[in-house]
């Protein structure tokens, strides 16, 4: 499996009724990959995959894997209440014709690292799939730490890879000390790419590339080829948009970008609802600010749209 590039976690698009449009999520996969992108991942945090049922969640992948045709892989994210469940979802994930899986620790439980351990191991034993380890600790309470991911890495050779989304662009540092490039790093905090690849992540799993995928790969490209101005002018450009990946209510406002530039809508499944009032029109004038300037490239440069 190869990790390398930017990688979406996509949304789950649903109609008026709630229901997933299993039909737009096909299209958006698509577009995703037309778009530079060198895969997807489903059912993440950001794929709201809390609010999906086990059979929403096998015909989400199903539809992708369907969608994209063996042109990119396609991730599943491994999530559940109980160990069974997360294990026979990897298993349905495989049978689904999924070629990775992104393995997140249990839902609501934070138990020590012995009960971790033995919850993302018996995901890793599922299926003989290559799988991205996540590490979220702001959003799940539970932190793999780098001397815990060596650990594992010890023990089974498909962990292949990390999405480091604690937020401290040092465990990227640290994780390569530990392991070398035993395993390849991705960034999963939107604004902080910049700094991950600067300290050896090679992949992006990536939130607003939802909505902006050419400017994400073009951001996360000049990087990687260490065109520092370039970098920096599209990174201060995109880090309003960027900073929505990092705050609770991240699905909403990813959504709304996505509504903003005609690839998808702003529904989100209870217990989220949709924003209103003065909150929604201020994250409205600043997506639309952001995109009333949105940078062409002009002799390798990224500058602001006139």
């Amino acid at each position: 499996m190869n990790w390398n590039g930017v990688m979406p976690a996509i949304t789950t698009c649903f109609d008026r009724k709630l229901e997933v449009d299993y039909g737009f999520m096909a299209e958006h996969s698509r577009w995703l990959l037309d778009n530079g992108c060198t895969g997807i991942v489903c059912l993440g945090s950001l794929g709201e995959g809390a609010t999906l049922s086990f059979e929403e969640k096998v015909n989400i992948l199903r539809t992708c894997v369907k969608a994209v045709h063996g042109r990119a892989p396609v991730v599943a994210s491994i999530s559940a209440l109980s160990t069974g469940e997360a294990v026979a979802l990897a298993k349905a994930a495989a049978d689904a014709g999924c070629d990775a899986l992104m393995v997140l620790p249990p839902y609501v439980y934070q138990g020590d690292w012995r009960e971790m351990k033995a919850h993302v191991s018996a995901v890793l034993e599922a299926t003989p799939l290559g799988c991205m380890l996540y590490n979220n600790p702001v959003a799940y309470g539970t932190d793999f730490l780098p001397e815990q991911i060596q650990e594992l890495a010890a023990d089974y050779a498909n962990l292949e890879s990390v999405k480091e989304s604690s937020t401290d662009a040092r465990r990227v540092a640290a994780i390569r000390a530990l392991m070398g490039d035993r395993l390849e790093i991705s960034v999963g905090v939107d604004d902080a790419i910049l700094e991950g690849i600067g300290v050896g992540a090679i992949g992006w799993v990536a939130g607003l590339a939802n909505a902006l995928p050419r400017e994400s790969v073009e951001l996360f490209n000049s990087g990687r080829n260490c065109e520092h101005e370039k970098a920096f002018d599209i990174y201060r450009w995109f880090l309003p948009l960027l900073r929505m990946d990092t705050v609770p209510e991240f699905v909403q406002l990813i959504k709304l970008v996505q509504a903003e530039v005609g690839m998808g809508n702003a529904r989100v499944r209870p217990p989220r609802l949709e924003l209103t009032g003065d909150k929604l029109s201020r994250v409205q004038g600043t997506i639309r600010e952001a995109l009333q300037s949105r940078p062409q490239l002009v002799n390798g440069r990224a500058v602001p749209a006139k």
